[in-house]
């Protein structure tokens, strides 16, 4: 036995269940310290809510990112992987002001009448998930293994250690939103871990399109506070530098809501209110638009003074953009990575 679980090895790893950024980081920490893992995600690919889609654009496919809209670095530790990143040209510095909107579109609020400054934020000229694949396979570094489309149903703890889906394991990282988490653990450990079914996250409805030309001012994003239908909009291609035209456009909570279970009757409305928004004018008609759910987008709740749960008993963890003051790219690295250097100090005990 060691310090936390059990010892690990090739046929007993550490298994992380999530590849989304807070699991790539943890599982990255962990392999680059010699434990073996087994990383599993129950994804077509890894990402998470980094992931995006590639799209027919006038300027040629290109990647458009749907779940994260953009990252930014304050903490050392992000700052200097976000500084690799750059120097790789992974990421890129988009901008440091977007637009606010204040009421509604309907009523005539628009773009233009004021910007807020603030960090720079970063986009990705081959999409966000590219950063998580950095994580799992960066050059010179031996990759994590990932197995895909996996898709876990029950975590189980005993007196011989943790288990997933009847599968021992030297630990257990939950790399996922609560609600998710919670349901693949025992009621008792969830309870240890401070993670719950109920525990609120809020929905969002990503609706994206492409037009033959850019119509919209320069604007990059652009905040909308207090509208029914949108709650932020971004210029896709500014964010990703090429200039390609395509929004992307992340509807208000409680429509996001009220069209969870059919994303598609959103797009019009939303396409529609864009051009309002932007110009004033009626939204040209799109070459296309679709539309991605997110059915757990953002927590509402957060576990402000820590980075991660770690429950010695059952040799199981936690880790994800809940843990920490605010809901960002950067918190899910943050506890990921935390969390994969505190399995190592443990396992190594």
């Amino acid at each position: 036995m060691s310090g936390f679980g059990r010892t690990p090895s090739p046929e007993l790893p550490v298994v992380v269940v999530g590849a989304g950024i807070a699991g790539a980081a943890c599982a990255r920490a962990l392999v680059d310290a010699g434990v073996p893992v087994r990383l599993l995600d129950r994804g077509r690919r890894p990402g998470g809510r980094m992931s995006g889609r590639r799209v027919e654009t006038s300027a040629g496919v290109r990647v458009t990112d749907l779940g994260a809209a953009y990252l930014t670095a304050s903490g050392d530790a992000f700052s200097a992987q976000v500084a690799d990143w750059e120097a790789r040209g992974l990421v890129r510095r988009w901008t440091d002001t977007f637009a606010v909107v204040e009421g509604r579109v309907a009523d005539g609020a628009r773009v233009g009448a004021r910007t807020s400054s603030g960090p720079w934020r970063w986009g990705s000229p081959t999409g966000l998930r590219s950063l998580v694949d950095d994580l799992l396979a960066p050059p010179g570094r031996a990759p994590v293994p990932v197995e895909s489309g996996t898709d876990v149903e029950a975590v189980g703890t005993g007196p011989q250690g943790p288990s997933v889906d009847g599968r021992e394991a030297a630990a257990v990282v939950l790399a996922m939103p609560d609600p998710q988490a919670a349901d693949l653990l025992p009621r008792m450990v969830a309870s240890r871990l401070d993670v719950s079914a109920r525990w609120n996250y809020q929905p969002t409805v990503t609706v994206y399109a492409a037009w033959p030309q850019r119509w919209w001012p320069d604007f990059h994003g652009a905040f909308v506070n207090g509208d029914e239908l949108l709650g932020f909009v971004a210029d896709d291609g500014a964010r990703r530098g090429d200039g390609a035209p395509v929004l992307v456009a992340h509807a208000a909570p409680d429509f996001s809501a009220e069209h969870l279970d059919d994303p598609a009757g959103a797009v019009a409305p939303v396409v529609a209110a864009l051009g309002p928004l932007l110009t004033g004018a009626p939204t040209p008609a799109p070459s296309w638009n679709r539309a991605h759910r997110w059915s757990l987008a953002q927590p509402l709740k957060q576990h402000a003074e820590d980075l991660f749960g770690l429950d010695a008993a059952s040799g199981t963890a936690v880790c994800g953009d809940s843990w920490g003051r605010t809901s960002k790219v950067e918190t899910a690295w943050t506890s990921g990575d935390a969390l994969g250097r505190e399995l190592v100090r443990r396992l190594a005990g």
